[in-house]
């Protein structure tokens, strides 16, 4: 969950379908198109059921930001996220489950207790395992290409979604680093000269004592409808 300092809650999924958006519009080339735009879609598949009922930052008196969940939800949450894609399509969960641990290769194991370390070491070795099933057949090279796509669309759908700019993607394929500034990119990736992505949200007045109350508040919230426009210099 994406939780703005302006009110606005926006679902994991929603801002996986932003990737998806971005995906779409994206210059190329990107092959298998349908399969890499679909994983990018559903890369978050596995927030959906958590989003339903999403737990109490006590805090903040809000939901859980994404950033703020304890690391045996979010364990679980990417352990069920590439099988959940894998009843639509094999390539798109093996790009999700490689996300997944492409996530966890960036934490600093020695920040964590034993016992923490060890739940990520298991957590890794199931996704590989996965990763080395599921892969068989395609090209190895070109799955960590679009790997690396997945990932830059996350990117810039929370960066868009959160107001981050300016900030920077680094590495993208066949494009280097790209400079993200208020309404624009550069260099610029998209296969039309405008772009719009869009994706709905609900907004929450006020902070919650417990759990049930914020729950109830998000679910009679009023749904708003969060649109960024994208434009070439």
């Amino acid at each position: 969950m994406l939780v703005r300092d302006d009110g606005l809650v926006i679902g994991q999924p929603a801002h996986a379908w932003v990737s998806g958006q971005l995906a779409r519009a994206w210059a190329g080339p990107v092959e298998p198109w349908e399969e890499v735009c679909l994983a990018a879609e559903q890369h978050d598949l596995g927030m959906a059921a958590w989003e339903r009922q999403p737990t109490l930052n006590p805090e903040t008196g809000l939901p859980r930001s994404f950033m703020e969940l304890p690391l045996d939800e979010h364990v679980e949450i990417w352990r069920r996220a590439a099988p959940l894609v894998l009843t639509q399509c094999r390539y798109a969960a093996l790009l999700v489950s490689m996300h997944g641990t492409a996530l966890y290769e960036r934490r600093d194991l020695t920040r964590l207790e034993p016992a923490e370390v060890a739940q990520v070491e298991a957590f890794m070795a199931e996704q590989h395992q996965l990763q080395r099933e599921l892969i068989a057949g395609f090209d190895e090279e070109q799955v960590r290409r679009n790997q690396r796509l997945i990932w830059t669309w996350d990117s810039l759908s929370l960066g868009l979604l959160l107001g981050w700019a300016p900030f920077v993607l680094k590495d993208v394929p066949a494009a280097g680093d790209i400079a993200v500034e208020e309404g624009t990119l550069e260099p610029w990736p998209f296969a039309q000269a405008r772009i719009t992505v869009r994706c709905d949200a609900r907004r929450l007045e006020g902070r919650y004592d417990d759990e049930a109350t914020m729950r109830a508040a998000l679910e009679a919230a009023p749904w708003t409808t969060v649109e960024v426009e994208l434009a070439r210099r």
